[in-house]
């Protein structure tokens, strides 16, 4: 747990601190100093008696007591050093600037678990090791730059990766964005990404904490710790941004089911990101305009005004928006008239608002000023207004300032020439705006947050299911796919609704059974993954013969063990299906059936337990839903039993954790039932 040494230290010591400000130990103390640390400060060097005008101890042992300890040195001497500040000089914070640790070698990791060893013994906390360091309102301890500018209301920043930390900062320091405090957790031998965010969440206070978290994530090696409290964060008014590297690494290992093969780790986290409300982004530029929308009030709809005085931003803004499902809805009537009237001839407020390259600062506030009072239609205001370098436009921004203190709609700078106008931009910054370099991005990233759902209600109401038949059902099974009759069983046990079915191993039998199912019936092979490659799926059978025909060709298939005979059904063929990623828990996705998922691989995946509300939010959320719903006159699939059987699935495998891989497909779905078909389990105990 972070302790209040490493967030307020009343005294830091850097050891390895040197007059060598091009080396991590010179840097460090540099910054600590140049940014006024007003504690104590000391360095232990062996081979100096002062440091940049800082006193210097020749050894750890010499030092009087020290809350936060800032290590510079060869990781061969971190264990004994921390040692001696831990046990006698009470220090409880300490930041490993040094590599050399578990990234390089086995010795390495060795070392780095006698420290973390040490500090848990004695109730300290440790970042790092290999890390550019920590920095927050008390103090800069960091060897790099940027520094940024700091204030109690500005951006929280959790980093996994210290280089791509300074470049995120990079990108937002010059769009105005401030930063409350920034961790680089390197190695997280102690504390990693999920441990700040608790510290953050169990510490928040309302009146004063930030309301704005970022995160640059490499590895999420504590899901359900980010996800409660991710969620738990949001839920108390703060915004979460994060970016999650490595997206593509598993997305195409061999799997024995569909849900196996759609369901990569990436699939959990950006499932996982979802249910907590994280708005996913990936990469520096779009993480830090997502932040910088953070920093702006909320949108409260989605229907926006383009104020321009240049076209082609306004269009290239209008696509990007209307690309991304926010309106840009047309401005008309009275009121539109009266605005047009004070502006010069040529102007349009049709939306975009444009009121020319010559327009002045008085003309854009007469159109702020109708959006906000005027249109009723109008949600927002995104403000395009650049210079082609001919005249000062202090008063412009300055009055947008002003705007954006009054107005209840919130109001988006996009200020292009950074260059033509840097020092209004800056003289803009300065009075404490962000602005928004691209129309585009602003666009795209604004669409992005609007579309990210609320965090999942900390209590779900889900369907009731026969949890001790289930458990039965699984204590008695062993690892492997399960038999026809044994799924069956779970099925009914969770209240998924499945088609009459028999499974038969002679001609006499499938014959019989298909006469009690009723014909037309449909005939499987049970034993082969994918049925309808080998031959395996006969439909539309219509007499006694041709079942005892396909019988005895189907039952040679190689692998085959019996035959399932089930009525012909008819509807529209859907797919759920569950796959348990490590460390998350189950994923359960659904989509389109049959050979569309192979072929659209349009599904969406939730991280169960997942309620009925949740789950008809993953069905509208398909690119297919327009079939759900009954494209071209077509008739509907029942929407509300589809979620059910989604949320049914989630209970079955939060009861059933041994479930590894699941995939009902297809079920048929009409406006009256959605019933399962085909179902496949396979469960590994571990």
């Amino acid at each position: 747990m972070i302790t209040s040494e490493l967030i307020n230290p009343r005294g830091i010591v850097v050891v390895g601190g040197s007059d060598d400000v091009q080396k991590p130990g010179g840097k460090v103390l540099k910054n600590l100093i140049d940014n006024h640390f007003k504690g104590n400060l000391y360095v232990v060097n062996p081979k100096a008696d002062e440091v940049q005008g800082v006193k210097s101890f020749r050894d750890v042992s010499d030092l009087p007591q020290v809350d936060l300890a800032i290590m510079a040195i060869a990781a061969k001497f971190c264990p004994q050093t921390v040692e001696v500040l831990a046990t006698q000089k009470g220090t409880k914070a300490f930041i490993i600037l040094s590599a050399g640790f578990h990234e390089e070698s086995e010795e390495g990791a060795k070392l780095e678990q006698q420290i973390a060893d040490t500090i848990n013994r004695t109730g300290g906390c440790l970042i790092g090791p290999n890390c550019i360091g920590v920095m927050n309102t008390n103090y800069a301890g960091v060897f790099t730059t940027p520094i940024p500018k700091f204030d109690p209301k500005g951006v929280d920043f959790i980093s996994g990766s210290g280089a791509t930390a300074v470049f995120i900062m990079e990108s937002s320091i010059p769009r105005g964005l401030t930063f409350n405090s920034v961790y680089s957790v390197g190695n997280s031998a102690q504390i990693g990404v999920e441990e700040v965010l608790e510290f953050m969440d169990i510490t928040f206070d309302p009146k004063t904490s930030s309301k704005v978290k970022l995160l640059y994530i490499e590895s999420v090696n504590k899901p359900q710790k980010l996800l409660k409290h991710a969620q738990s964060l949001i839920r108390k008014g703060c915004r979460i941004a994060a970016i999650k590297a490595g997206s593509s690494s598993a997305g195409s290992r061999a799997a024995s089911s569909h849900t196996g093969a759609l369901a990569s780790s990436d699939v959990a986290v950006d499932a996982l990101f979802r249910k907590a409300g994280i708005v996913r982004c990936y990469g520096r530029d779009e993480l830090a305009t997502v932040a910088s929308i953070f920093m702006h009030p909320a949108l409260q709809g989605k229907n926006i005004a383009v104020v321009t005085h240049a076209g082609g931003p306004a269009v290239m803004l209008t696509d990007s928006l209307s690309n991304n499902g926010l309106e840009v809805p047309p401005i008309e009537g009275t009121k539109a008239k009266e605005l047009l009237a004070k502006l010069f001839p040529g102007s349009s407020v049709a939306n975009p608002i444009d009121f020319l390259a010559t327009g002045t600062a008085e003309q854009l506030g007469f159109i702020i000023d109708a959006c906000e009072k005027d249109f009723d239609n109008i949600d927002a205001m995104i403000v395009i207004f650049g210079s082609p370098g001919l005249f000062p436009v202090y008063d412009v921004y300055d009055l947008l300032d002003q705007k954006m203190k009054e107005c209840r709609k919130p109001i988006f700078p996009v200020l292009p020439s950074v260059m033509n106008v840097k020092n209004e931009i800056e003289h803009f910054i300065a009075k404490g705006r962000i602005f928004f370099p691209d129309e585009v991005a602003l666009g795209t990233s604004l669409a992005k947050i609007y579309y990210t759902p609320k965090p999942a209600p900390e209590k779900l109401t889900l369907p009731k299911v026969d949890e001790k038949a289930i458990r039965e059902v699984i204590d008695k099974s062993s690892n492997g796919y399960l038999t026809p009759d044994v799924v069956q069983q779970l099925l009914d046990a969770a209240g998924i609704p499945r088609a009459g079915e028999a499974v038969v191993t002679t001609a006499d039998d499938a014959a019989r059974a298909a006469e009690k199912l009723s014909y037309p019936v449909v005939m499987k092979v049970v034993g082969p993954v994918h049925k309808s490659d080998v031959g395996g799926v006969v439909l539309n059978v219509k007499d006694s013969e041709t079942v005892r025909k396909e019988f005895d060709r189907m039952i040679k298939i190689k692998d085959t063990t019996a035959i399932l005979i089930q009525p012909m059904l008819k509807g529209v063929e859907l797919f759920v299906g569950a796959k348990r990623e490590d460390k998350f828990g189950h994923m359960v996705l659904c989509g389109l059936g049959g050979i569309f998922i192979e072929v659209l691989k349009d599904v969406k995946a939730a991280l169960a337990p997942i309620d009925t509300i949740e789950a008809l939010n993953m069905i509208k959320g398909l690119k297919s839903y327009g079939i759900i719903k009954g494209a071209r006159g077509q008739e509907p699939v029942n929407e509300q039993i589809f979620a059910e059987i989604v949320s049914r699935l989630s209970a079955l495998v939060t009861v059933a954790p041994e479930i590894f891989e699941m995939d009902l497909n297809p079920l048929l779905g009409s406006k009256d039932k959605v019933v399962a078909v085909d179902a496949r389990i396979r469960i590994e105990k571990q």
